[in-house]
């Protein structure tokens, strides 16, 4: 399964083509996933496969489509856990990685922790040799420069445009990925929020709120990154599973449509467990997002139906 961020379109702004585009990039991103699995490799091989395709993509919010901050710069972010070890890998604020989420499993296979930022991330990357390294103006693309220049243009308006970021937030990407050997995998990776200041962090790094992935359940979240904090999103959708005997489905809608929304968060997630069963609950407008079931049969879709 895989998404490329909730709360990101409304129908009547996207076009054909726009759509055509988007549905191929999800596609691709499926294939690559698939393509791990299909040959018995590890749903960790499979989570960062397709998010690097999603993360090379300039549609989306990660990688090379990530969005401008305050300071006309990009900040990204990502996170991977593998369920079945429990170990976990992210990284936060860097500029200059092309992949961040192969730098979070970097961390997670080759550093004594789990979350590193900003130059020190960087820096261990250097001590990497399949880390890719880019120029930040390499993540420039003219659609998320034209976004950045009409939310400087409402702030400069309205003093308090940036009180209320409902609505006005871009997206995500993530997969979680079922292997062979039964093992459960979750990734996610976010450029953060368009005119993004002092350096902030979003759900998307932090294991258990962004993502999480156990023996039994794997989960990657997009939406509004601060109530995916207070509401431990990833791991509540896990831990109703676990501890109250929930379905996933069930466990996934009273998070995503009922826990969030209460606090005023908005946005959506994909969820998998270890019998087979997906969830992908938003309650934002549309939600890019891809399947491959067990039995072999996919789709993409945007919107609710």
């Amino acid at each position: 399964m895989i998404h490329g961020g909730a709360g990101v379109i409304e129908r009547a702004q996207l076009s054909v083509e726009q759509e055509q585009g988007i549905r191929a990039d999800l596609d691709a991103a499926l294939d690559a996933g698939h393509a791990v699995l299909s040959r018995a490799g590890s749903a960790l091989d499979a989570v960062e496969a397709a998010v690097r395709v999603l993360e090379d993509s300039p549609r989306f919010n990660a990688g090379k489509g990530a969005v401008f901050d305050a300071e006309g710069r990009h900040e990204l972010d990502a996170s991977l856990m593998e369920g079945h070890s429990g170990r976990a890998g992210a990284v936060a604020g860097v500029t200059t990685i092309r992949n961040p989420v192969s730098l979070a499993r970097a961390v997670m296979e080759h550093s004594p922790h789990v979350l590193l930022i900003g130059a020190g991330a960087e820096a261990f990357a250097d001590s990497r040799g399949e880390i890719v390294r880019v120029p930040n103006t390499w993540f420039d693309t003219e659609h998320r420069r034209g976004e950045w220049q009409q939310a400087q243009a409402r702030e400069r308006e309205d003093a308090a445009a940036g009180e209320n970021l409902k609505g006005k937030y871009f997206g995500t990407v993530g997969a979680v990925a079922l292997d062979a050997q039964g093992r459960i995998a979750a990734a996610t990776s976010t450029g953060g929020m368009t005119n993004k200041r002092w350096g902030r962090v979003g759900d998307s790094p932090l294991i258990g709120a962004g993502t999480w992935a156990d023996a039994r359940i794997g989960v990657s979240g997009t939406g509004w990154g601060e109530f995916f904090i207070r509401c431990a999103v990833a791991h509540d959708i896990a831990a109703r599973v676990a501890y109250r005997g929930d379905s996933l489905q069930v466990a996934a809608d009273a998070v995503i449509m009922d826990t969030v929304p209460a606090l005023g968060g908005d946005g959506g997630a994909i969820a998998l467990d270890a019998d087979g069963n997906i969830a992908m609950p938003f309650n934002t407008a549309g939600m890019y997002r891809g399947w491959i079931r067990p039995d072999g049969s996919r789709g993409t879709a945007i919107f609710r139906d």
